[in-house]
């Protein structure tokens, strides 16, 4: 028999069917088992509460039979949505109960200042303080490093990208790096930032780095998506897509990386203005994507590998996201991946899965991945850092270190392999 369910809280659930408002105390992030087809069909609506964000996976078009769904609820919803749970039978369990606390936590002792040591690079910076590293690197390291301006956001903000090369004359090899497509994966800008203070830290002391950067340059696009990347930190911490405006419809932004010319807007994305994975109003449409394509465009016969950061799962991918398709150098592309992975288990205790895209998540056109791909840069990588789901989205600063130094590891085994096949 169903247990009575105590009368305070009736009159509570009730108040808030009638849009009154019923407080929880805390935003919660839940991971909810989606076990059958009546499951899907509830999760999927539950979705589209206002007070509800879908962290995993992307899209409710994703959720299907034996799917784990990771859900970020606002306070005031807590109560409605667990109830429902309850109510169909759907299994749940709370990853995080108090999400304020770790939005603190990453916020919390952020200096501005590159000054300040290693610690500098074990916090989250706001987009202001990344800009003014940009510069500050530029200043300090002007023999290695220059800054590229290569257009500007819907609400103009400047994309930099950071060029770095080795002490030594010019070479015909670059590779490409971008983080911050998607602005609530605040681990990815805090990685590039990692990744270009090592290359200038241990160049000449790591052989590694060294052989990278007498090889080729690198590019590093610190924020591309800076307006959602400022949104998240001002605003709403679980903003997404990038804030361009549709005069046609009230819900603004569209996800960068559904706008590239990659089987633009076919199943895995959405052409609805108010969904997460929007694919904008044709490939391209978007200032940022289209800076970055026309930069790689403008560079596609120096540009031999591609590699885009990206939270959260710990996956190491490759083409194709946007088909089943195999590329031409599948095996190739799967080794190294494999090799990363096995590496990252064998030094830093931590699994990541690997594969192409498609065949390891799910569905996803209008990648910035398979569009390098298709470009001519037949190395084209996405790699998902930290965490599976335990903080998701919100990862706390103290993991930084070792999410950046798996990717980092992954990195250099990717380039040099690269190196030397294009020789």
């Amino acid at each position: 028999m169903r247990p009575l369910i105590p009368l305070a809280y009736l009159i509570c659930f009730n108040i808030f069917l009638e849009k009154c408002i019923c407080k929880s105390e805390h935003d919660q992030v839940l991971s909810i088992t989606v076990s059958t087809q009546e499951h899907v069909d509830t999760v999927r609506n539950m979705t589209s509460h206002n007070e509800t964000v879908l962290w995993q996976p992307a899209s409710p078009s994703y959720i299907t039979t034996d799917t784990e769904v990771h859900l970020y609820i606002q306070s005031t919803s807590v109560e409605f949505v667990t109830e429902l749970l309850r109510k169909h039978g759907i299994t749940y369990r709370v990853l995080l109960e108090n999400t304020a606390a770790l939005v603190e936590m990453q916020t919390r002792n952020v200096t501005s200042d590159p000054r300040s040591g290693g610690v500098f690079y074990e916090r989250y910076h706001s987009l202001e303080d990344i800009y003014y590293w940009i510069n500050k690197t530029r200043q300090d390291h002007s023999d290695m490093v220059k800054v590229i301006l290569i257009g500007s956001s819907s609400e103009k903000r400047p994309l930099y990208v950071i060029k770095l090369s080795g002490r030594r004359d010019e070479v015909k090899r670059a590779m490409w790096l971008d983080c911050g497509i998607h602005a609530r994966e605040w681990i990815a800008p805090a990685f590039c930032m990692w990744f270009v203070k090592y290359a200038l830290e241990f160049y000449n002391l790591n052989t590694e780095i060294t052989e990278m950067l007498n090889n080729m340059d690198i590019y590093v696009l610190t924020v591309m998506n800076p307006d959602g990347y400022k949104y998240t930190w001002t605003t709403d911490r679980m903003w997404r897509k990038n804030r361009s405006v549709d005069k046609d419809s009230e819900c603004a932004g569209a996800d960068l990386n559904r706008n590239f010319d990659a089987n633009w807007c076919t199943k895995g994305a959405s052409s609805n203005p108010c969904d997460p994975t929007y694919c904008g109003q044709f490939p391209e449409s978007e200032p940022e994507t289209q800076a970055v394509a026309q930069f790689l465009r403008s560079h596609k016969d120096t540009v031999k590998l591609y590699l885009s950061i990206h939270s959260y799962s710990q996956m190491l991918l490759f083409p194709y996201s946007c088909s089943y398709d195999e590329v031409s150098n599948h095996n190739e592309l799967f080794d190294l991946v494999k090799e990363a992975s096995t590496k990252i288990r064998r030094y830093y205790k931590n699994i990541y899965k690997y594969g192409p895209s498609a065949k390891t998540i799910y569905l996803a056109p209008g990648g910035s991945d398979d569009w390098a791909y298709n470009l001519g840069i037949k190395y084209s990588f996405t790699f998902e850092l930290q965490d599976r789901g335990r903080y998701g989205f919100l990862l706390p600063p103290s993991f930084i270190p070792q999410a950046c130094n798996e990717a980092l590891l992954a990195s250099k085994i990717i380039a040099l392999h690269v190196i030397k096949k294009t020789q």
